[in-house]
């Protein structure tokens, strides 16, 4: 599924605004150097893991510029000056795997209900705020399924796309004009069916105690999305799509360790080519890691038991996940994109053995951003800074004028609207 999302937002001060509200917090900032002479397009990457990052092969030891790298980062060694790794973040959730789900949200589905935005995820707000400038806005991708990274306001989850040929389809190959006539008609009678829904539930409503007027406007919500997908559909039915700059991507039998590279030029080639602004990739647990020649699987390899054999297994595929991120780095690079797109990395699991959610990998890269190395957040309870702080400074970037995102208690550092 390649999901639409409509809204439309205006840059602000927000440096000095959230000065006045008191809660800039005193870290080292994160600050854009570009000029803000100019608006400029902004991208947004999120790569999330379902099954983490072993601690010791991730975070390196030293803190600031001059770090050692971990065996998971050295693949990303000749971007060292473009990224930054943050240690002693995270949303303060239980519940391994199925906390997984709020590493872009801060929030447990079953915990959605006592939130202004429910469960909604870093990429889809980031989506919201594109709404119909580009055919997509926002496409959603994964090697085999079980992140459940997504979710849009209406506390729906948005799987992935899982086969690369159907992505490329999407994206690509434009459809022929009797399907684009079929598709406006449907799309005509589903608008009317649900201006009759709205007005229904409109009527209904005056009738509803608290807690039904509470359940009817999440259904409401979750109609307006349906509704601004319908708009974006039927402005974009007959512009052409883009001419690729790689062969048609086909139909066949592949292992999991080819898809995520091509997953990964198809997410560039969307970028490149504006079909979206933001984009994601979930690796799953089911990655087969037989390819890379190792005796467990990736889910055996994870949870380690402090293994060293099998913690050095597991030291291979995440530099390979790691080698597979720089690679598309390097793309972007190559398209001249990557200081205008913000790539966020990491997983809800730190240790998939014990099942932590505390401490979590994320490292973020590209932004025009003064990156700072290895940045060591503070460990104590007290002092603590949630992620969702970051995952609020990154929306701000991105030109949401959002003010608070999930559990966040305000921005993590400020950074410049430009």
């Amino acid at each position: 599924m390649i999901s639409t999302r409509l809204t439309n937002s205006h840059p602000v001060d927000r440096r000095r605004f959230l000065q006045g509200m008191g809660v800039v917090l005193a870290l080292p900032w994160l600050e854009s150097e570009a000029m803000v002479d100019a608006p400029r397009t902004k991208r947004l990457v999120c790569v999330g893991n379902h099954l983490g990052f072993y601690p010791g092969n991730f975070f390196p030891k030293a803190a600031g510029k001059d770090y050692v790298p971990s065996s998971t980062l050295n693949p990303l060694e000749k971007h060292r000056d473009d990224l930054t790794v943050f240690s002693n973040l995270d949303h303060g959730l239980n519940g391994g795997h199925r906390a997984v789900q709020g590493f872009l949200t801060s929030i447990k589905k079953e915990e959605a209900a006592g939130f202004p935005e429910k469960n909604i995820s870093l990429d889809q707000i980031a989506a919201e705020h594109v709404g119909s400038s580009t055919r997509f806005s926002s496409i959603n991708t994964g090697i085999v399924n079980g992140t459940d990274m997504c979710w849009t306001r209406a506390g729906v989850h948005v799987p992935p796309v899982n086969n690369p040929a159907t992505l490329f389809r999407g994206l690509f190959v434009n459809s022929p004009q009797r399907e684009r006539e079929a598709q406006r008609t449907r799309l005509k009678h589903q608008g009317s069916a649900l201006d009759a829904l709205r007005d229904s539930a409109n009527a209904l409503n005056r009738t509803l105690n608290a807690g039904d007027r509470n359940k009817l406007d999440q259904y409401l919500t979750s109609v307006r999305d349906v509704e601004r997908r319908l708009q974006m559909s039927k402005e974009w039915l007959n512009r052409p799509k883009p001419e690729p700059s790689m062969g048609e991507v086909l139909d066949e039998e592949r292992q999991h360790i080819d898809e995520v590279a091509l997953f990964y030029d198809l997410m560039a080639l969307a970028l490149q080519t504006d079909s979206t602004r933001v984009a994601t990739l979930e690796t799953g647990m089911g990655f087969r890691t037989a390819e890379l020649d190792l005796e467990f699987g990736y889910h055996g390899l994870s949870h380690h038991g402090k293994s060293d054999d099998r913690i050095g297994q597991l030291r291979v595929v995440e530099a390979f996940l790691t080698a597979k991120l720089s690679g598309f780095i390097s793309r972007l690079k190559e398209a001249q994109i990557f200081d205008n797109t913000l790539v966020v990395f990491g997983s809800g699991m730190s240790d998939g053995s014990s099942h932590s959610n505390r401490n979590l990998p994320v490292l973020l890269a590209g932004g025009d951003l003064k990156h700072k190395g290895h940045l060591v957040c503070p460990a104590e309870q007290r002092k603590r800074v949630p992620l969702s702080n970051l995952w609020l400074s990154v929306l701000q970037w991105f030109g949401s004028e959002a003010d608070r995102f999930g559990r966040s208690t305000g921005t993590f550092s400020p950074m410049k609207i430009g």
